[in-house]
Parts: structure tokens; sequence; C-alpha cells
């Protein structure tokens, strides 16, 4: 358990900073377990275990909304039906009622990489 939180508090310190040392300008899965475990002390089997349980939290939890916390909130929305065109013909089309998922950033987030934070 112990381990569990420890990689969680450090969640989004390290990738937001080990991000930027990235090569490749994008953090790959196994550049994301191998900066987690140099952070948290812990393997990166147990590094990868942790992001697949909470993913799988995730996942479950969506329908209500489940929090990374410095990171943003995964949840269900419902859109509303409405009007569309067909690109090819411009003719009006229904658009059916649908759920979506959707991700919202949180403050905390957008300061630390936008720098318009205090």
């Amino acid at each position: 358990m112990k381990a569990l939180l420890c990689s969680l508090l450090v969640f989004a310190f390290a990738l937001t900073t080990a991000h930027a040392a990235s090569a490749s300008g994008s953090l790959s899965a196994t550049e994301t377990y191998a900066t987690l475990s140099e952070r948290t002390g812990l393997s990166k089997a147990q590094v990868k275990a942790v992001l697949d349980e909470m993913t799988k939290l995730a996942y479950r939890e969506a329908s209500v909304g489940f929090t990374i916390p410095g990171i943003g909130k995964l949840s269900v929305s419902d859109r509303a039906a409405r009007m569309g065109r067909n690109p090819i013909t411009g003719e009006p089309i229904q658009i059916a009622a649908k759920k979506t998922v959707k991700f919202t950033i949180s403050k905390a987030c957008k300061d630390a990489i936008l720098g318009t934070g205090k």
C-alpha cells in the first residue's frame, strides 16, 4: 500500500518533468515506467502494476468521475442530439444523442505546464 501511495504522489510531478527530458518529444510508456521507478525506488514492474491498476480504476469509476490529483478529471457526459450536415452532399442530418468520455485538465496542471500560475 505504501508503494502505491508513493508512486501516485509523484505521478504528476514525474510525468511533467520527465517529458522535458525525452529525446523524441513524447514520453513513451517505457520511459514513464523508468522515470517513476527511479523517483520512487520501485521496480519498473511494480510501477507498471500500479499504473495498470490506476487505469482499471479510472475505467470503472469514469461514470461517476475519476480524479487524478494535480492532473485532471475523467468523466462521462451526455451529448445532446443535434443537427449536422453531410460533408459530401451538404444535406442536413440528425445526429443522435450519445455518451462521451471527457478529460478536464486541472487548473494546477495548466498552471504548471503553461507557467501561468503563481
